[in-house]
């Protein structure tokens, strides 16, 4: 999208006067995020914590105004936003942005890939970030992890879904690449603002939906309009946000302020994973006592199904360039040694964790 479509967007007089880009005043630094999270618990607070984190520990030097969705810029422009300078930084899922590149896929979440821990360890100790600053560098932004929201659920369905051939003709909301999956088995598939996924299945304008998990799904009321939760989470079993700073913004910061906001978004990566976990597990026993919620797992036949098509898709979403392929083949080969130790470490436990 072009700069001018983004001045005149929603918001457009409080992008252009509240903010300067960045402002500084007296010592202080004041940036600006937008985000594309509407009002709520969960994501949108992660970003508001963080913002304070950067405060405290400057200090007060260092101050983050940070915006709802649609506040300042249309969702999902936000991207666009950041990098015409129209604010400092973006809060979001770096998967809603792979018109730019598909590569950008796996630093979010993919289907069958790498758990939240994984993730992390990849970006952090594999080779990565650098990678990611690589790509993100064509569109003038500094990418760092900064939020995660852990294992997800495999989706609400208003009808029992029985077999492979029943998600043909079906209207799904998910985003991608699991969406292309799901697509490829003839479903229709779109992806609609956070905001508006419940008037869509309310509506019935959706059969379907995956949103974070049974916390936030909970709060958004899912379960009063959808009988049956799906899982495991296939499609996204470790869901990383990101925090893109316009690069201009970042390379103008001290060295000591850059190395501040990059322990910053590692911590609260950390924080945002325990809050979902904690709050997850807690919605999950209320599903259960509370609600008439039929939980259904996929069954394996379904699920070799997704895995093949996924194999596919995600082979594409690496072969783009020269560097597309550099990604995927590091995450690859990350995927697989990581895959060795948590099948033989965690994984094992877990099976056994409660024997005798």
């Amino acid at each position: 999208m072009r700069r001018r479509d983004v001045l005149t967007g929603a918001g457009t007089a409080a992008a252009t006067s509240s903010f300067p880009s960045p402002a500084i005043a007296q010592g202080v630094r004041q940036l600006t995020m937008v985000t594309d999270w509407p009002e709520g618990p969960g994501v949108l607070p992660s970003a508001r914590r963080l913002a304070q984190t950067v405060a405290d520990a400057s200090n007060g030097r260092i101050t983050i105004n940070v915006t709802a969705s649609g506040a300042v810029v249309r969702p999902f422009e936000t991207f666009d936003a950041v990098q015409s300078g129209v604010a400092d930084m973006f809060h979001s899922h770096i998967g809603y942005f792979v018109e730019k590149s598909p590569a950008f896929h796996f630093y979010s979440g993919l289907p069958f890939g790498m758990t939240a821990k994984e993730l992390f360890a990849w970006v952090r100790f594999g080779g990565g970030q650098e990678l990611w600053d690589e790509l993100s560098a064509r569109f003038d932004i500094k990418p760092l992890l900064c939020s995660s929201t852990g294992i997800q659920m495999g989706g609400w369905f208003r009808k029992e879904i029985a077999s492979i051939e029943d998600i043909n003709g079906l209207r799904y909301r998910m985003a991608e690449p699991g969406a292309e999956v799901y697509r490829r088995l003839g479903a229709t598939v779109v992806v609609v603002p956070g905001a508006d996924i419940m008037l869509s299945l309310r509506s019935g304008a959706i059969d379907a939906c995956e949103w974070l998990g049974p916390w936030l799904d909970m709060e958004m009321g899912l379960h009063e309009v959808a009988s049956f939760y799906y899982y495991p989470a296939w499609h996204e079993p470790g869901t990383a946000l990101t925090l893109g700073i316009n690069r201009r913004v970042w390379e103008s910061l001290e060295e000591t302020d850059r190395q501040l906001i990059k322990v910053a978004a590692a911590g609260e990566y950390a924080v945002s994973l325990a809050e979902f976990d904690t709050n997850n597990a807690r919605a999950l026993v209320r599903l259960h006592q509370e609600s008439e919620v039929k939980f259904r797992r996929f069954d394996d036949e379904m699920l070799k199904t997704f895995a093949e098509i996924s194999r596919s898709v995600v082979a594409e979403a690496g072969s783009t360039d020269a560097l597309s392929q550099k990604i995927h083949t590091s995450y690859r080969d990350f995927r697989e040694t990581a895959k060795g130790w948590s099948d033989v470490g965690e994984g094992t436990y877990l099976n056994v964790r409660d024997v005798g």
